[in-house]
Order: C-alpha cells, then structure tokens, then sequence
C-alpha cells in the first residue's frame, strides 16, 4: 500500500511528511536560526498584531535599540510581498521580537510555535505543509536519533491551533496508518 499524497483530518489537509518524518529542534545547536534568517518576518493575525502592541511597553527595554527602532518605522508587523501580515524585522532578516536567550513574547504567534509546519488557508480548508530549511538538519538529526516525529515534536502547537479532539484524530489515523502497514 502507498501513503496518500494528502491526509486529511477534519477540515484540515495535511502533507503526509508532517506524520513520516522525524524531527526535534535542537536549539543548542542551531542557536534558533529560523528566528534569525529569511527574507521576511513571522505570518501573525490580526488578534496576534493586537496581542504583541498589548506587551510592547512591558517589551520595549529588552528590545534591541534596531528593533525598537524598526518597530517605530513600520509597525508590530507589515505586510509581506504577498499582502500576508507578518512581524516585524531588522536588516531584512532578524525577527525584532528575539533577544539573547530566545522569543521575547510571553506568547509566541502560532505561524512561530508551529514551525517547520506552515499553514495556508484553501477557502474553508486548513492546508499543513512542512517547511525544509537546511538550517533544521540538526533537528532532522535528532528527531531521528530520538523516533520523533514531526507531528509529535509540534503536539502543544497543533493542539493550540486545531484542539486535542483534532489531535486525537491525527493519532488515531496514524495507528490506522500503521495498522495497515502504510506507516512504519
């Protein structure tokens, strides 16, 4: 039997490499690259850009003299190429909302708590792709060593985003999956 090219549950559809492949961030290794490189900042939404305006006085002390600077020019977040709001940069690169040991928000949007999975909306449906990015070798590496999938790497992020009944569901399709010797 061969996996299904999509895997859907519930309104969500899913490429099937977010359940066969292993991965585990390794920060003291990458030191959180994804937060320092690209071309452009997190996908936020609108409740997100009013969540991260919420804790900006409590935040501007720790931010960078560049980012505060930055934030001052554009704003929170500004849309992308494409018109999809995203956070804040510096230098064309560096999310403004990092410090030294990591994400400054009290609460990271989840475009950030989801990652390498992106999400993409497909009129009424939820699309679920993962993102390959060189820099994530080390987590590849690791979700291998330690049989750690990518779904269940990003539990806390998909069951904060679609819900532990949604969460249960993937479970139960992966066993279904397993069951019938299409998933190992």
């Amino acid at each position: 039997m061969v996996m299904p090219p999509i895997l859907q549950v519930g309104d969500v559809l899913l490429s099937p490499d977010i359940i066969t492949e292993y991965f585990a961030c390794d920060i003291a290794k990458c030191g959180g690259r994804c937060c320092e490189e690209g071309d452009a900042g997190a996908p936020v939404t609108l409740d997100e850009i009013a969540e991260i305006e919420e804790q900006l006085d409590e935040l501007w002390p720790r931010l960078s003299a560049s980012a505060q600077s930055e934030i001052d020019r554009t704003g929170v977040a500004y849309p992308d190429p494409e018109g999809e709001l995203v956070t804040c940069i510096v230098n064309n690169r560096d999310c403004a909302f990092r410090g030294p040991q990591g994400c400054l928000l009290w609460k990271r949007p989840i475009s950030c708590h989801l990652y390498p999975i992106r999400e993409k909306r497909l009129g009424n449906l939820v699309g679920l792709n993962y993102h390959r990015w060189d820099i994530c070798k080390d987590a590849m590496e690791k979700g291998r060593r330690e049989h750690i999938r990518l779904y269940q790497f990003l539990r806390e992020p998909l069951v904060r985003r679609f819900g532990e009944a949604w969460y249960q569901e993937l479970e139960t399709m992966v066993e279904e999956l397993k069951k019938s010797g299409i998933l190992s």
